[in-house]
């Protein structure tokens, strides 16, 4: 029998840890960089092994989790994040290290296989707790910077953020052992939403391509808001420091508020698509209020209602629709969507750098761009979906 509590708990502590493991590195950037006697732009360096583990890994990790086990998968993420947690703080060698974060970035890979896979089996096809994931991965990144300043300002090694990191992970694996998990097939609910859908042929394959664009969109848009809102702020509007630092607060808050709406929506069975549609109209008219308005007010909203309607989870509910097209293949679904994102952490950071270069409001502004996009990629994915309904 699943006790589906304990493994929830056990499935969302992996992802508190993962939220540490997205941010330790730059938290450590000085204490890594001394440690090291390197420079800060060769930590840096190390930082995006990350990306590359995760380009290297989504595919093959998510079409293996579908042939294997997503417990195996779990325990791959765990045991990849351990031997990261343990081996950068004790690392001399700069070759050495970057093959820790190559293997952060394949945990990474590995825990989206078999978690998220893991969630829609036991949902009987709803995703509505990966969308909690999001909200869990926040915690670990509202941690994590917390503890680094601890351990400097009593002036302890660096390395104790790591250990704790990898405190986390053994615990978890002995509370992991004894739990069962959902059979890999397809349930009665999600053969009859599928069937019900009956897309097939080339309208299949067009969705499929929509998909594997919005899995790019969805997390481009998220990235390049977060990386220009403050600078945007700071040199464009002119708000002061605080203030522009404030408006990335305010896209957290609305994240959290987003998420728990979502988490409500997808346990009523509201339909993915119209939640995709909605949320992606609104996120794409908040960029556009900032865009066009300099008043400090409605900035401040459209910040929130940003983080409300992008970062809320929609992306996950993109992927749990995305599955129902492949019952079977959750795993390979998983390992394609979340590739095409990594590629937008990749590429988003290169195509903004070279609007900078004209000015910061270009930069920013061109995820007006992609919010109009995705609006339309979702309109697409809709429509074939209830043609086929």
């Amino acid at each position: 029998m699943i006790n589906q509590r304990r493994l929830s708990f056990s499935l969302y502590l992996n992802y508190v840890v993962h939220g540490f493991g997205l941010l330790i590195l730059a938290q450590n950037m000085s204490a890594l960089s001394k440690a090291w006697n390197q420079p800060l732009a060769v930590v840096s360096y190390v930082i995006s092994g990350v990306g590359i583990g995760r380009l290297l890994a989504y595919l093959i990790t998510g079409y293996f989790s579908d042939k294997l086990s997503r417990k195996l998968f779990i325990y791959l993420g765990m045991g990849c994040y351990f031997t990261f947690a343990i081996g950068i703080p004790f690392s001399n060698s700069i070759p050495l290290s970057y093959f820790f974060a190559i293997l952060a970035g394949i945990a990474n890979s590995a825990l989206d296989a078999g978690t998220y896979t893991t969630f829609v089996e036991m949902g009987g096809g709803n995703g509505r707790y990966n969308v909690l994931l999001k909200a869990v991965i926040s915690i670990g990144e509202f941690i994590i910077p917390l503890l680094v300043s601890f351990f400097n300002n009593i002036d302890a090694w660096f390395g104790w953020s790591f250990i704790i990191m990898a405190a986390l992970l053994i615990i978890n694996a002995i509370l992991l052992i004894p739990l069962k998990f959902p059979i890999q097939k397809v349930s009665a609910e999600e053969n009859k939403t599928t069937q019900g859908k009956g897309i097939g042929g080339i309208s299949k394959v067009v969705t499929t391509i929509l998909f594997i664009i919005y899995g790019y969109l969805s997390m481009a848009l998220m990235i390049w808001y977060t990386q220009w809102v403050t600078l945007y702020g700071q040199n464009t509007l002119l708000f002061s420091n605080v203030q522009s630092h404030f408006l990335l607060s305010l896209y957290s808050i609305g994240s959290i508020v987003g998420v728990l709406l979502l988490f409500t929506l997808l346990g009523r069975n509201a339909s993915e698509t119209t939640i995709m549609v909605v949320m992606n109209i609104i996120a794409t008219l908040a960029l556009v209020a900032m865009a066009i308005s300099k008043n400090l007010l409605v900035s401040e909203i459209s910040s929130f209602i940003f983080g409300f309607s992008a970062a809320s989870g929609v992306m996950q509910t993109g992927l749990t629709a995305f599955m129902r097209l492949f019952p079977s293949r959750k795993g390979l679904v998983t390992g394609f969507f979340y590739f095409f994102g990594s590629i937008a952490s990749f590429t988003v950071p290169i195509i903004t750098g070279y609007l900078s270069k004209e000015s910061i409001g270009l930069a920013f502004g061109g995820d007006v761009v992609i919010g109009i996009l995705s609006v339309i990629v979702v309109a697409l994915i809709a429509i074939l979906f209830k043609t086929h309904s």
